[in-house]
């Protein structure tokens, strides 16, 4: 059985705890006790170092830990920087430094997403008397150089790593053992709601709470698109919502139910397929097909819309959407032995800067009821 760790947020937060705890006492804490809010339950955090810095500053330094998972941030130092005074209004006041990427198109403000907002705030907010203010700095001294390993770019983020996420307990999201742990919460979900939202990563789980969709009616897939359909049918789910990457999901289009990139990749030939079925010249679809990734594809699209007028950004991807909608049921349909109707899909796709593409017809009847 594989071992779960934390994320990001939750050592960002013990180190904060830590720092806070320095300026207060002058002495170290050896272990600090985190509330992960997401799920309800207690975390003890080891610090690594602590020092003041100043009468007004203290530094703490604790290390990853995410797990079985393999996730490349394990064992990088997190370094949280506590300053007594705010610069808002709010009595946390939280900041990325270096390694902490930046958002384009928000003003490259920090990567600093909302479930670790809360973690930070309230965390914190119980060790601060009414009257106090604190300004935290969280610093990963090697996120520069392991951002470049990630598809953080894809989404718009620079310069560094995401705190992201929507719980702190970290998990393997491709081995086996972590499909048996999503079929379990699919399970538990299933018997509760008609109505589910598949979300094949953070990113869908973090807009669609923000568009908001009940999270408890949230499901993580990761990879496991295919397996994931397959049983919640069988569990009797009547709709499924399919919220994710459009470099993702688009490859259901093309009947790949296992997304991972090293399983299979039909994007350019999924996308350059539909560009042709909606009558666009060869010399367009040539590009679109020689496209280094899908973000870049869709640009292309889009400075066609701009500068002919055309309008190729909503038939192209209104006809992928449609096919991710139909090929989804046709997936239940071929492994439902029961002679029972399948579940309806309905499918929304998302650009680098969490921007909604398209919904397809049956995900605008879905969220009419979901939000």
């Amino acid at each position: 059985m594989t071992r779960s760790g934390y994320t990001l947020p939750v050592f960002a937060c013990a180190g904060a705890m830590a720092a806070l705890h320095w300026l207060r006492q002058g002495k170290p804490l050896p272990n600090v006790a985190v509330d992960l809010i997401t799920p309800p339950q207690i975390a003890e955090i080891p610090i690594e170092q602590v020092a003041g810095l100043s009468e007004n500053i203290a530094l703490a330094i604790t290390r990853s830990d995410p797990g079985d998972n393999l996730d490349l941030t394990r064992d990088t130092p997190i370094w949280a920087m506590v300053e007594w005074g705010g610069e808002t209004e709010s009595a946390v006041t939280i900041k990325g430094g270096e390694g902490i990427g930046k958002i384009l198109n928000a003003d490259e403000q920090s990567a600093i997403y909302s479930y670790a907002q809360r973690l930070l705030q309230e965390n914190l907010q119980r060790m601060l008397t009414p009257s106090e203010k604190i300004t935290v700095t969280i610093i990963l001294p090697f996120g520069r150089s392991l951002a470049v390993r990630t598809s953080n770019a894809a989404f718009g983020v620079v310069e560094g790593l995401s705190l992201l996420g929507t719980t702190g307990i970290s998990q393997p999201l491709s081995s086996p053992d972590q499909l048996a742990a999503f079929r379990t919460e699919l399970q538990q979900k299933a018997s509760r709601f008609h109505s589910l939202v598949f979300c094949i990563g953070e990113n869908g789980l973090d807009l669609a709470q923000k568009l908001g969709i009940n999270p408890e009616q949230l499901v993580k897939t990761a990879n496991w698109l295919g397996p994931m359909l397959v049983e919640a049918d069988a569990l009797g789910v009547k709709e499924i919502l399919l919220f994710g990457y459009h470099g993702k999901l688009l490859k259901l289009a093309g009947g790949i139910f296992h997304t991972h990139h090293h399983l299979a990749d039909g994007r350019r030939e999924i996308l350059a397929a539909h560009c042709a079925l909606a009558g666009m010249q060869s010399s367009d679809i040539q590009v679109i097909f020689n496209s280094a990734t899908a973000e870049a594809a869709l640009k292309y699209l889009r400075e066609l819309d701009t500068s002919r007028g055309s309008d190729w950004v909503n038939l192209v991807y209104g006809a992928i959407a449609q096919a991710i909608d139909t090929r989804s049921q046709e997936y239940m349909e071929s492994h439902n032995n029961r002679g029972t109707e399948v579940a309806k899909c309905g499918s929304i796709l998302f650009d680098r800067d969490r921007k909604i593409i398209v919904k397809s017809k049956t995900a605008c009847f879905l969220t009419g009821k979901l939000c």
